[in-house]
């Protein structure tokens, strides 16, 4: 395995396992107050996945087609929102429970892990 690619993973599950710990704890203490429509691990799941497979494509397309892999990340960032919508469409549909924490606490990790996919988009950028 590529070098890039193992760093990429080691950092990926060191921050996925920070975020699901301070977000379960978080969750856990607010249990008592409010219900949640989803659990952590399965947010979490969604991020990890979405980020590994949106990293991976893009270092296919900067191994193949250089030229186009700003292009291939913007594409895999729309297809990743289509695929939130998607995740979060039982919520959406659900009238008994109010969405409103549940979409917080699914879309501050994805924001984190926009940032997170796009620091490693960069240094690919740059590293050409």
């Amino acid at each position: 395995m590529n070098k890039k690619l193992k760093t990429f993973l080691f950092v990926l599950i060191a921050f996925t396992l920070l975020l699901f710990s301070i977000q379960y704890f978080v969750i856990e203490h607010l249990k008592h107050i409010k219900t949640f429509f989803y659990n952590t691990w399965s947010i979490y799941c969604f991020h990890f996945f979405a980020t590994l497979l949106i990293y991976l494509f893009v270092f296919f397309v900067q191994k193949t087609f250089s030229d186009k892999t700003g292009f291939a990340f913007i594409a895999c960032s729309l297809l990743k929102m289509m695929a939130s919508i998607v995740f979060l469409l039982p919520l959406i549909l659900n009238k008994e429970q109010s969405a409103l924490n549940d979409v917080i606490a699914f879309f501050i990790p994805y924001f984190l892990y926009l940032l997170f996919e796009l620091i490693f988009i960069v240094k690919m950028l740059n590293n050409k």
